[in-house]
């Protein structure tokens, strides 16, 4: 009995032993997970000097512009430009009819020469002696009332002659050969657009930073790459009392008419003093509600991993940001895919694909 009892308690003991070595492994605690390194691009953090200056848009005006039109009515009779077409001050525009004036100009001169001549007669008379001076008064006072009437009768007709009172380019015509129009009427609009000028507004807060005589920057999202260059012209005595804001007008040159009154334009009024910044693309910066942050990255013994470092900001310039503290010139960041890092994460370096870094980007969709 003992000996079936040992040989039962015996295969047990192997059959468990055996389900033990084969199991067992299979219950053993899994190895630590290492994440695999994230990949990202980096760039460095450079020192640089950043130009101080103001920024607005503002509207380009004509240095001169008017709309010109005639002070009397009339028919046109006569029209002298075309539209777009440039004018020196003085060139002859467009005429009214002026038939019915030419007719009394012709009896106001034939007044006028009697006048002249009944006045010399009259003279001659109270010389002798032969009339009284009250004749002479009544005969100088005629002539003086008909070179009034002829003079009338020129200036009438002047005013139908209507010329350009400053060189510049003309618009598009709004009247025809033969149309009647009223005093006022609009006939052609005639800008002068050398040199050009730029109006814009700041707050009372920069007033202290404009200047006349500054030079400005400015650009026009019509020509992406091309920058014009001006001067402040006058800064507006009086603020806004609604928004306490100023104007101020700056002034450049326009010699091939690429600038249109009009346009919008963003102006950059420069500063006399420059800043040193240390300066980092937009892209490294990782914004959050409780801190802005910047990984910068160091070497360690498995390899290259990030530290996450709070930074204060300064102002964009371009696609770049200022640091003003946090991280110092030279220092290697993260520049593309700091949304997937976190404090001593590993990581791999990938610049085959770097993102374009500019102060002045222009974009083809801007």
């Amino acid at each position: 009995m003992w000996k079936t009892f040992l040989v039962v308690f015996g295969l047990i003991v192997a059959i468990l032993l055996g389900i033990f070595l084969i199991k067992g492994p299979q219950f053993a605690p899994p190895p630590l997970f290492v994440m695999p390194p994230e990949s990202v691009s980096s760039g460095v953090a450079e020192e640089m000097v950043w130009e101080n200056s103001v920024s607005a848009v503002g509207t380009l005006r004509a240095s001169q512009g008017v709309m010109l039109s005639a002070e009397v009515s009339g028919t046109i009779s006569e029209i002298h430009f075309e539209s777009g077409q440039s004018v020196i001050k003085g060139d002859l525009l467009f005429e009214l009819d002026t038939s019915a004036e030419r007719a009394q100009l012709e009896s106001a001169v034939a007044s006028a020469e009697l006048a002249e001549v009944n006045l010399k007669r009259t003279e001659e008379l109270r010389a002798s002696r032969s009339v009284a001076q009250s004749e002479l008064d009544t005969s100088e006072a005629r002539y003086k009332e008909a070179i009034a009437a002829l003079s009338q009768i020129q200036a009438q007709l002047e005013k139908k002659v209507i010329r350009a009172p400053f060189s510049g380019r003309l618009g598009i015509r709004q009247i025809d050969l033969g149309e009647y129009i009223n005093p006022g009427a609009p006939v052609v609009s005639l800008q002068s657009v050398d040199p050009i000028f730029v109006d814009f507004s700041l707050p009372q807060q920069q007033l202290s930073e404009v200047k006349s005589g500054y030079e400005f920057r400015l650009t026009v999202d019509t020509y992406k790459t091309k920058t014009f260059d001006g001067r402040v012209k006058v800064v507006d005595s009086e603020l806004n009392l609604t928004n306490r804001m100023f104007r101020v007008r700056g002034v450049l040159s326009n010699e091939d008419g690429t600038l249109v009154p009009g346009m919008f334009a963003n102006v950059d009024v420069l500063q006399p003093d420059s800043t040193a910044v240390v300066a980092v693309p937009g892209t490294a910066v990782y914004y959050q509600a409780f801190g802005n942050t910047v990984f910068v990255i160091r070497d360690s013994d498995d390899g290259m991993i990030v530290e996450q470092r709070f930074v204060k900001l300064g102002r964009t310039k371009g696609d770049l940001v200022s640091i003003v503290e946090g991280v110092a010139a030279g220092e290697e960041i993260v520049t593309a895919g700091a949304f997937k890092l976190s404090n001593g994460r590993s990581i791999v370096v990938n610049n085959s694909s770097p993102l374009p870094v500019s102060l002045n980007p222009t974009p083809d969709d801007a």
